[in-house]
């Protein structure tokens, strides 16, 4: 039985707006004790060429865009992600640099443009994916593009609010700052060393599964990057889309100082570990290198850390130094540079 193909009309009226109804009446407004307030008049279903948001009040807009790779994507290949995979990817991916701001997520646009072999219901399966990573992270896809392409190719922009001079940046760590992460890295890199080793091992592939679902299901890190925000104590956050590494490098070097980052205070998940040892590498390269697993590291004085903890959970893996240098302290005191890769987006790497 051959799929249906219909043209780009058809898909906007059979599949895009059935499935984002309703947008408008759905959008929970944003409001603030100011009486700013931001609301939705005209979303993805009302087919015009743009959304329209009435913002009252003052707020900072922050809006930042990222692509991915569609079926370049080497886990796609590899036959552990689907279509519905990427279309979820590509939301908590943009959603997650909003995160980092410590911004209030408001709307997405998304481009999907799709080869001619792609009939109705596959088609339908990425703008599923793409609609129920929006409702899980309470973000409504009001808009964007769909149209022919040579293969899938899916990008997307995210826009999202915080009170005026509100937002957290990259360039504010202090020397003395405590360093801190939400939650632990290295999964997604994990499953991804272990599928391309080619070598199956039965505890390891127990613990697949939820290793994998940091690409099927990753979780944009919003509650946590408002709380960030609204605390008014943290000096700087990014999160770890390019690797922990990464990150912690890109901190530093932007806001002029160094990071010595405490060997023993670095989680390390026992799935991370395991595959770590199958695979021959230090289980902190995974750890610290191109995992995209979406969690934020952030920076707080000393003083402060504690207050912030009794309200969100993380991890303190270091502290601000005023010497520019990103090191790694062992136990025993002796320090060497971050393992891992650092992901540069000019490479060639295939997620």
């Amino acid at each position: 039985m051959s799929g249906k193909f219909s043209d780009e009309p058809t898909r906007i009226a059979e599949t895009i707006v059935p499935l984002f109804a309703g947008q408008a009446g759905g959008f929970l407004p944003v409001s603030s004790p100011d009486g700013s307030r931001v609301e939705l008049t005209a979303g993805a279903d009302d087919q015009d060429d743009c959304a329209v948001f009435r913002l009252t009040g003052s707020h900072d807009l922050v809006v930042g865009s990222d692509y991915i790779r569609g079926p370049k994507f080497r886990l796609y290949e590899m036959g552990h992600l689907d279509e519905y995979d990427l279309g979820y990817y590509l939301v908590a991916a943009n959603l997650s640099d909003i995160a980092a701001m410590g911004a209030k997520p408001i709307g997405l646009l998304s481009v999907v443009r799709y080869p001619a072999e792609m009939d109705d219901a596959l088609f339908g399966f990425v703008m599923k994916g793409i609609r129920d990573a929006c409702a899980a992270f309470g973000c409504l896809n009001v808009g964007g593009d769909i149209g022919g392409a040579e293969r899938l190719i899916l990008s997307a922009s995210a826009l999202g609010v915080c009170p005026a001079g509100g937002a957290l940046l990259r360039s504010g760590a202090k020397p003395g700052d405590v360093v801190c992460l939400t939650a632990p890295t290295g999964p997604a890199g994990a499953a991804m060393a272990y599928l391309r080793s080619g070598t199956p091992d039965e505890a390891i592939d127990r613990l697949l599964p939820s290793m994998l679902s940091h690409w099927k299901r990753p979780v944009a890190r919003i509650d946590e990057g408002l709380a960030l925000g609204a605390s008014g104590v943290v000096t700087s956050c990014q999160d770890t889309s390019d690797g922990l590494k990464a990150t912690l490098l890109s901190i530093a070097g932007l806001s002029g100082v160094g990071i010595t980052v405490e060997e023993r205070t670095v989680p390390v998940l026992a799935g991370v570990a395991a595959v770590a040892a199958h695979v021959g590498v230090e289980p902190l390269s995974l750890v610290m290198g191109d995992s995209v697993d979406f969690e934020l590291v952030f920076t707080v004085p000393p003083d402060r850390a504690d207050e912030l903890a009794e309200s969100l959970g993380f991890h303190r893996i270091g502290i601000v130094t005023e010497d520019p240098e990103v090191v790694l302290r062992a136990e025993d005191g002796t320090r060497s540079d971050l393992p891992g890769k650092a992901w540069r987006h000019q490479s060639d790497r295939k997620a």
